[in-house]
């Protein structure tokens, strides 16, 4: 994790390493700004199970470890936008959604898209708030 005097960049190693000119996340302003995650694991593996419900478990786990590596939680969580590939798999993300954040209601956005990056099916990006006293 760097500083600066407005903005911090997060970076952890329990998530995937930014593969462009892009922070993990940012926070700023009593906010975290998470990048959109891939279906990804941190290593950098392939997933055992490449099918649309293990992609949309190991993106999400991607943002849960990015918020709270910069001292967030579920449950503080502002806005998430998720990227599925083809609207029929809106049913199967919000079960595996829905299981992975039980507590957590924050505003939501499902956004059907013809393809992603590297033909993965879902891709996710988030909003929280974050106290200044909660950096680690």
């Amino acid at each position: 994790m760097s500083t600066g005097a407005i903005v911090t960049e997060i970076r952890t190693h329990s998530a995937p390493a930014p593969a462009g000119h892009y922070a993990q996340a940012i926070v700023s302003r009593g906010h975290v700004y998470i990048s959109g995650n891939l279906p990804i694991r941190p290593d950098g593996r392939p997933l055992a199970d490449d099918g649309f419900e293990a992609q949309a478990r190991q993106a999400i786990e991607n943002m849960l470890s990015i918020l709270g590596a910069a001292g967030s939680t579920p449950e503080r969580l502002l806005k998430v936008t998720a990227y599925i590939v083809g609207i029929a798999h809106w049913g199967r993300f919000n079960a595996v959604y829905a299981s992975m954040l039980p507590d957590a209601r924050p505003a939501r956005s499902v956004v059907p898209v013809p393809e992603l990056h590297h033909g993965y099916l879902v891709e996710i990006d988030a909003i929280a708030v974050h106290e200044p006293s909660e950096m680690t």
